[in-house]
């Protein structure tokens, strides 16, 4: 069968004429955002930092920054934690990339959110301009950019992974009580747990090392001293995977 030449009104395209149409599309930055978590005072906080831009003066931001043109985002979400924490090795989740049109000022950027654990009593924050600080979850109301919404959407993705992985042990120091631990539940949740209850199901998961020491210098009664049993959690996930030892 012979083929039939295209109308002159639909001339065919080569990768010249294909690469002028897409031009625009590459004319769109990437960056990471990243929801610092810590636990102290027994509140749940995220570490902001002052916008630096007039369209938002005034108003707290996320710790971020542009992907760099040989970086891939997870190098880049960990080059932005150890520049403003100087902590390696800290718990990172990539959450959801958050697009929309007009987000930020500069133009076209799309920006990959994660969250991470740290441990405010043994973290040191670098490079403190733009007042650096702590700030409660329950108060953050209004931020710069879209950062509320990837605030909320990364604290909904970490209540709902505290229910099935014990993420919350990397937001403790290495030794605690079975009073901080539940303190550090009720914080994420935003509930009431009955103490009963709650030590029973922790004990019975057998993910706590009993260390035989007492807490020191507390107001209260002294209580007895635990640990992550890491090994423990590793062969129960193991287990739950289907991978031998």
């Amino acid at each position: 069968m012979s083929s039939q030449p295209l109308p002159h009104s639909l001339p065919q395209k080569n990768i010249n004429t294909h690469l002028i149409e897409i031009k625009d599309y590459f004319k769109i930055a990437i960056s990471v955002d990243c929801v610092i978590f810590g636990f102290d005072e027994n509140e749940l906080k995220i570490l902001l930092i002052k916008s630096d831009l007039d369209q938002f003066r005034g108003k707290w931001s996320l710790l971020g920054d542009i992907v760099r043109t040989d970086e891939d985002p997870d190098d880049a979400a960990y080059r932005v934690l150890l520049t403003r924490t100087g902590i390696q090795d800290l718990y990172l989740e990539q959450v959801q990339a958050f697009g929309k049109p007009g987000r930020h000022p500069a133009g076209r950027v799309v920006t990959i959110a994660y969250y991470s654990l740290i441990n405010i009593r043994h973290s040191i924050l670098k490079n403190l301009d733009n007042e650096l600080h702590w700030h409660p979850v329950k108060k953050i109301k209004q931020m710069a950019f879209d950062h509320k919404e990837i605030v909320d959407a990364c604290y909904a993705r970490l209540r709902e992974k505290l229910k099935d992985h014990p993420v919350g042990f990397n937001l403790l120091p290495r030794k605690f009580s079975l009073r901080e631990l539940q303190n550090l539940y009720e914080a994420i949740l935003a509930v009431k747990l009955d103490r009963r209850n709650f030590r029973k199901k922790i004990m019975s998961m057998g993910l706590l090392i009993d260390l035989h020491e007492m807490e020191d210098d507390v107001p209260h009664r002294p209580a007895k001293l635990y640990k992550f049993n890491e090994d423990a959690f590793q062969k129960q996930e193991n287990s739950y995977l289907g991978i031998d030892d």
